[in-house]
């Protein structure tokens, strides 16, 4: 009854019959170009984190044991409190928490470049980090604190009328899926994601008006089988710098927790 009213609709405005299913005009050749060509949205330049919430796990080392509003298991809570700051410094692990979800969290800078037509290569001040974000498949390779990161656009799509195709629209985000990690830190006082865990991210802009500047959101997605009884969404937003000049890069650093627990000071 459908194919009949439809061909019945195309008739009336006297253009041929259309099959069922198929596409309203021809197929749009293959995309040949790069992910650098093909992006909605320019997410390069030096960016700062604005840390407008989280002061108390962002700017400073929280106490041992302090994971308020991180869904750890119970696992996840007895590693938080046996996290030793002295013994991350004697066996080299003060970066664990500059690893993806961690070093986002971080008061940094963040350069975004292409490194080819399509690597998009993240650094970071805090911690001298480099993340690469793949838009073609390749070899993981060896776990890492940074892992591998599978990158795809995301375009926004507007449909124009009913019997219109769906045509691109201005804007979009980037996706970016990271596995192949090693151990890390969620907070700098040793809240803990395992090698099991999968990052989640996914990357926005947008311009304010009255010269308040270009912004950049990234939304985080953690999930975790062996510390994490639910996923754990996180929000990060820098400011694009119009100079480069601020660029401080520096080594991994993780300051001694403000105040000690009762359990360490006996």
């Amino acid at each position: 009854m459908a194919m009949v009213i439809a061909a019945c609709a195309w008739a009336a405005l006297g253009l041929p019959a259309q099959k069922a299913g198929a596409q309203f005009g021809p197929p749009p050749p293959p995309d040949t170009r790069n992910a650098h060509e093909r992006a909605p949205i320019d997410i390069t330049g030096q960016w700062v984190a604005v840390v407008t919430e989280d002061w108390r796990w962002r700017m400073v080392t929280p106490p041992v044991g302090d994971s308020a509003s991180v869904p750890l298991n119970a696992k996840g809570r007895s590693a938080t409190a046996a996290w030793d700051y002295e013994r991350d410094r004697r066996e080299g692990n003060l970066c664990r928490p500059y690893g993806p979800p961690g070093g986002i969290r971080q008061p940094t800078r963040l350069r975004i470049d292409w490194e080819d037509g399509d690597t998009l290569r993240l650094q970071f001040d805090a911690g001298n980090q480099t993340r690469r974000f793949h838009f073609k498949p390749g070899s993981p390779g060896a776990p890492s604190l940074q892992g591998y990161s599978d990158a795809k656009w995301f375009r926004q799509t507007q449909s124009r009328g009913v019997f219109a195709a769906q045509t691109p629209a201005t804007g979009g985000a980037l996706h970016v899926h990271t596995t192949n990690l090693t151990l890390g830190y969620l907070r700098p006082n040793g809240v803990p994601y395992s090698e099991h865990a999968t990052v989640k991210e996914f990357f926005n802009t947008f311009t304010l008006p009255d010269n308040n500047g270009s912004w950049l959101v990234v939304t985080t997605v953690v999930n975790d089988p062996e510390y994490l009884s639910t996923d754990m969404i996180m929000s990060t937003q820098f400011k694009k710098e119009a100079s480069r000049a601020k660029w401080n890069p520096r080594a991994c650093e993780i300051a001694p927790p403000l105040v000690e627990p009762a359990r360490q000071a006996k």
